[in-house]
């Protein structure tokens, strides 16, 4: 999801692989199986990428995130459950936040 829409952006900006990986500081050949969902890129580098494609960076982020969290537990057999049980936990985290700050 994350590599094919940062090709889409790329490509519509008619950017190549070389140029946008050479922004990064990292290998086009890196930057390619990013795009084609074999690598990831840390979150520093996605913040950058955002701004070279001049996407927002929540978005990417996003993005992102949903790659690493479904690459981590895609084979896990108990994947729904957790995610459910950390859907609520980060919920209840962000009242507690929200009550501290009031």
């Amino acid at each position: 999801m994350f590599g094919t829409t940062i090709r889409k952006f790329r490509e519509e900006k008619g950017l190549l692989l070389r140029q946008v990986s050479a922004e990064l500081d990292i290998d086009p050949a890196i930057l390619s199986k990013v795009e084609r969902g074999e690598r990831n890129l840390r979150k520093e580098q996605v913040i950058r990428i955002a701004k070279i494609l001049d996407q927002p960076i929540e978005d990417l982020t996003i993005l992102w995130l949903t790659d690493k969290i479904s690459d981590l537990i895609k084979d896990e057999k108990y994947a729904i459950e957790a995610l459910t049980m950390t859907i609520d936990k980060l919920k209840k985290k962000i009242e507690e936040n929200l009550n501290n700050s009031i």
